[in-house]
């Protein structure tokens, strides 16, 4: 187990992940009952677990989640429709690279927070300012990445294409193919920037969503409720994030590590040879 990325059992894997946890909750309970902390900085494991029981019956918990969820989906899409055709033109063709890169670059290393009193001012303070504010934050990102994946096509890939006949057109669309499983592989971090951003934008003027679910809660010192909320957006992060995780390995399985495929070669291998005994 200890070889240098030696495969791990499954089993294994789980245990060492419940091992984690274990180990967490452990030192939560140790901080909230040895006093060392003031009583509202960290709440009670029991009273958070009661709270989120609360928020599942009383307060909606499914509707707020999906709110968010919905509102990360259309900030997804558009930054998508976006960012992969403009990627790819910046890949592909080194003047609109060194004509648009001037700008977004920049883009990539300023706080998005900043920006939230502008987009309150052009977008007002409903639906269009917190999915405009969301696109903000995943478009520069994903734009970095599909470049990236452009840059690293093969470029006897494309010879290959320009000796069979290939036009501009049809070596754009090679090029796409061969980069997005590379972009689609990022997805699952651009969901994870969905989500630490769309907390911020649900805290302004919100009626729905786990943003403003927490914010309410913060507003009455409710912090088991606050703490429950947060729970709860780690696991809808964590379950959507396994969907594409899933997603990717069916579509791409070709880009999973080599120990991966290796274990699972020997796997199929050994169950074959005892098929065959």
């Amino acid at each position: 187990m200890w070889k240098v990325r030696g495969p791990i059992p499954q089993t294994t894997q789980i245990a060492l992940g419940v091992a984690a946890w274990a180990l967490v909750i452990a030192i939560w309970f140790a901080l909230t009952h040895s006093k060392v902390l003031p009583a509202f900085s960290l709440p009670d494991p029991l009273g958070v677990v009661q709270a989120f029981a609360k928020l599942w019956t009383e307060y909606d918990l499914l509707g707020n989640v999906f709110m968010s969820w919905w509102r990360i989906a259309q900030a997804f899409i558009w930054s998508g429709l976006v960012a992969i055709p403009l990627g790819l033109l910046m890949g592909a063709f080194p003047p609109v690279y060194h004509f648009v890169n001037p700008v977004v670059a920049p883009m990539r290393s300023m706080p998005i927070t900043a920006f939230l009193p502008a987009f309150m001012a052009l977008f007002g303070m409903d639906e269009g300012m917190k999915v405009g504010f969301l696109v903000f934050g995943m478009l520069f990102y994903l734009l970095a990445v599909v470049v990236e994946e452009v840059n690293k096509v093969d470029e006897a890939l494309l010879e290959t294409a320009y000796t069979l006949g290939a036009k501009m057109p049809q070596t754009l669309w090679l090029m796409f193919r061969a980069s997005f499983p590379g972009v689609f592989g990022s997805f699952r971090i651009l969901y994870d920037i969905g989500w630490t951003y769309v907390i911020l934008a649900e805290m302004v003027n919100a009626r729905k969503g786990v943003g403003y679910m927490i914010e309410a809660a913060r507003k009455v010192l409710d912090f088991e409720r606050v703490y429950a909320g947060i729970i709860a957006i780690g696991v809808a992060a964590f379950l959507f994030r396994w969907l594409l995780t899933v997603a990717e390995v069916k579509l791409f399985p070709w880009r999973q590590p080599a120990g991966v495929n290796a274990a699972a070669a020997a796997a199929t291998a050994g169950k074959g040879a005892s098929v065959r005994g």
